[in-house]
């Protein structure tokens, strides 16, 4: 026996509720003889006849009365899953929203995050790795709760708390002429050379652009503009020229003599690393409890 199609199974309980095939056709936007189609496919495939059809119109045997009493369960049934799935994924969506910049989402949320599901193993957590304009955005409009970011200005429409701080550094391959280089790399010099770089947008683009406005030497001159802090040191180590990256992203590298750090006289190179929320909102539940995890973890730091 074949179990009748869903769409067949509200065709009969509609028969049943309105006393016609036509008037159940008509309720569910088919025609009457594609209706009637569909119950003789029901009919034929349950072995029994539902349908009582006389001149005078058609109605439901007993036999058709007790299966759209038992299609309405079915129906009834199905309705309670899908609004029990989708009220879990509205749940499961709404526990916490996170967006984070690419430098806090490579070396330091990842650790937050751990301690916080470490207390609350069953919290469903979603992460989005972006720039640093756009994790603002995306606090800004409400589609995240938390966001990390690296931008060194003012976030308008946002609050924000500071989660740990940071450092850029002038990094180059121990092949580039600045790695014997026996007095500090001044702000004129590294104003006028070709730096590999983050995309516009990135926190670290911004504070090396700001770094050397301060310094009165302009922005950066780019060399090559890259994604993410690992393909930028992967360029620097592979020879394509000298770039100031996050101190969280060469710990290993300089370590391993892959790359080299260079002083840079007159210019702060020194940051801010922020979460961020929609201003006038109050954080509350697991965003509070990882925006405390992230102050606690700054301070000993």
């Amino acid at each position: 026996m074949t179990a009748p199609d869903l769409d067949s199974l509200r065709l009969l309980v509609l028969v049943e509720e309105l006393g016609s095939i036509g008037q159940a056709a008509a309720s569910l936007g088919i025609a009457q003889p594609s209706a009637s189609k569909r119950l003789s496919t029901v009919e034929r495939r349950l072995g029994l006849v539902l349908v009582d059809r006389t001149r005078r119109g058609s109605a439901l045997t007993p036999d058709g009365r007790v299966i759209a009493g038992w299609a309405q369960r079915v129906l009834s049934e199905l309705d309670g899953l899908l609004d029990g799935a989708e009220a879990l994924r509205t749940q499961h969506e709404a526990q916490l929203r996170v967006a984070a910049s690419m430098t806090l989402a490579e070396y330091l949320v990842p650790g937050w995050i751990g301690e916080l599901k470490r207390g609350d193993p069953g919290l469903y957590l979603g992460l989005e790795v972006t720039n640093s304009d756009q994790a603002a955005e995306l606090a800004r409009e409400g589609k995240v709760d938390l966001g990390f970011v690296e931008s060194p200005g003012s976030l308008p429409g946002l609050a924000s708390k500071r989660v740990a701080t940071d450092r850029l550094v002038l990094v180059v391959p121990g092949s580039h002429p600045w790695a014997r280089k026996r007095r500090p790399v001044t702000a004129a010099e590294l104003a006028i050379t070709p730096l590999v770089v983050r995309e516009q947008g990135s926190g670290t683009r911004e504070t090396v652009d700001a770094a050397l406005r301060k310094a009165g030497v302009g922005p950066a001159k780019p060399l090559l503009e890259l994604g993410s802090s690992s393909a930028v040191c992967n360029a620097v180590i592979a020879g394509a020229g000298p770039a100031v990256i996050s101190e969280l992203a060469i710990v290993r590298d300089i370590a391993e003599s892959r790359l080299v750090p260079v002083a840079v006289e007159g210019v702060d190179f020194g940051r801010e690393l922020r979460a961020v929320w929609p201003a006038g909102r109050r954080l509350a539940g697991p965003a509070a409890a990882l925006l405390a995890i992230a102050v606690r973890n700054a301070k000993s730091r």
